[in-house]
């Protein structure tokens, strides 16, 4: 099994994000900007249905969604940031969905995309735009990973994913010798 790797670099982001918006498959475009922005495992990402994420009361996008992850069995609120409200917002205004429809819906039977199907859409994106090996999971640890480069801290970011081991987060976040080597050169305590 290949190891996938978060996204590093910010164009990258931008590019795979922007593949389907400009193509206008908003769907595809949300699971992208979701799986970057909330963190969650693909799966518990295709069972969120609109009624989670969607204020029908107010016609608005939700501030945080609250989910039981299958995996852990925990409770979690998620914050949804302003990129994740976009897409979303996006995409209920195309689709004008019921309560209950889930968000990532396949049209055709009306049930949630499989996780084979999501591979599809993230792995053709990230094909065409010469990115490597780019995987649902990639955009988990892509949230990670630049949680950490923006200075969140690893206990954080551990408990964001439900990590058992700090041990497990640094490798997960796909930390190398030279982000340990950026840290060792700009520690400068006697300039």
């Amino acid at each position: 099994m290949a190891i996938t790797e978060p996204i590093r670099n910010k164009q990258h982001i931008r590019a795979l994000t922007g593949y389907y918006l400009q193509r206008g498959q908003l769907r595809n475009h949300a699971l992208i900007v979701l799986g970057i922005h909330t963190a969650l495992r693909i799966g518990d990402l295709l069972r969120l249905r609109w009624e989670d994420v969607y204020d029908f009361g107010q016609h608005s996008v939700r501030p945080a969604l609250r989910l039981t992850e299958r995996k852990t069995g925990k409770t979690k609120v998620v914050a949804l940031n302003q990129a994740a409200a976009k897409a979303l917002a996006l995409l209920a205004a195309e689709r004008s969905p019921p309560p209950e429809a889930f968000l990532m819906e396949n049209r055709l039977t009306a049930r949630a995309i499989s996780r084979v199907q999501a591979y599809r859409i993230i792995r053709a994106a990230a094909e065409i735009l010469r990115l490597g090996r780019v995987s649902c999971h990639s955009l988990r640890k892509t949230f990670g990973y630049h949680a950490w480069k923006y200075g969140v801290s690893l206990a954080v970011i551990m408990a964001i994913f439900n990590h058992s081991s700090l041990a497990v987060t640094r490798r997960y976040l796909g930390i190398t010798q030279d982000d340990q080597n950026r840290a060792y050169r700009k520690l400068a305590l006697l300039a």
